[in-house]
């Protein structure tokens, strides 16, 4: 994957414009797995590239997203993201996005970047 322009080793440049599509993206699927303003959503064992993503993404929603540091942080989270590698090593039977999974990439690469509606948001609000 590209790196974010800020950084200093990227391989590719990515645009604020495509940072805001893919967490498009994201959103919508964090929205369909119960994201919602007050929501805890643990970030996981990400690439910066993928954490950054992620994070922009849960701001969308209106959740709060949780770097994962203790077992006591997964415990008050919601759910969370992570990838193959970082799932590997986390022992936790919560529920778990994996970017990096097939079926997840799918769904993402197929999914809308245009803006969240303010209905699909309502949806959210409406259902936590």
């Amino acid at each position: 994957m590209c790196k974010p322009v800020e950084s200093p080793a990227a391989d590719c440049d990515l645009t604020n414009t495509e940072l805001d599509r893919w967490s498009n993206r994201l959103a919508r699927m964090l929205l369909r797995l119960g994201a919602h303003p007050g929501a805890r959503i643990a970030i996981a064992e990400t690439p910066r590239l993928e954490a950054v993503v992620a994070r922009m993404a849960i701001a969308k929603t209106g959740a709060t997203p949780v770097p994962l540091t203790t077992e006591t942080t997964l415990a008050r989270a919601d759910f969370g993201i992570t990838t193959k590698a970082g799932r590997e090593l986390i022992t936790d039977a919560s529920r778990w996005l994996v970017l990096d999974d097939r079926s997840t990439l799918v769904q993402y690469l197929t999914g809308s970047d245009a803006p969240l509606t303010e209905a699909e948001l309502h949806l959210a609000r409406k259902a936590s």
